[in-house]
């Protein structure tokens, strides 16, 4: 952005592209792995409060928590080995991503409310704005985009 000052043009400073919050974390699926995730997801939460100034809402909160939960427990399950969890956030929204050693790409089953279990890919899908699950050359990566806005 500039201002014109009597045909001058000088840059205000509001010009310069910012970039996103993002964090990262690695677990090892020992017992307590998925706790220590929700906890990452708190913290990161607060710094986008602080350094985007972003209006996270107390239901934007907790469906961030739930999508990590969802998505970190699907990876603890379901993969051999260690996994990891990206943030990625701006004042209007957070990206979600699980990295995982599986190469099985996670199945959305049709709405059952009588099946036990395998609601999680569901669960994710209600809360996020776009979720994507792509093959990486070390298994997957399980991305979903949760919105800030609204409460």
């Amino acid at each position: 952005m500039t201002e014109d000052l009597d045909g001058a043009v000088a840059p205000t400073g509001f010009d310069v592209p910012v970039e996103p919050l993002r964090r990262a974390a690695h677990y090892t699926g020992e017992p307590g792995s998925i706790a220590e995730a929700r906890s990452f997801a708190t913290h990161f939460l607060d710094r986008l409060r602080t350094e985007w100034c972003a209006g996270i809402g107390p239901r934007c909160g907790e469906a961030l928590l739930l999508v990590v939960s969802e998505l970190v427990t699907n990876a603890d399950r379901h993969s051999n080995g260690p996994y990891i969890l990206e943030l990625e956030g701006t004042d209007s929204a957070v990206s979600v991503c699980v990295y995982d050693s599986s190469a099985a790409v996670p199945r959305r089953w049709p709405r059952d409310p009588e099946r036990v279990g395998r609601h999680g890919l569901e669960i994710v899908a209600a809360l996020a704005a776009e979720v994507t699950v792509e093959r990486v050359p070390v298994g997957k990566r399980v991305r979903a985009v949760v919105g800030l806005d609204g409460d």
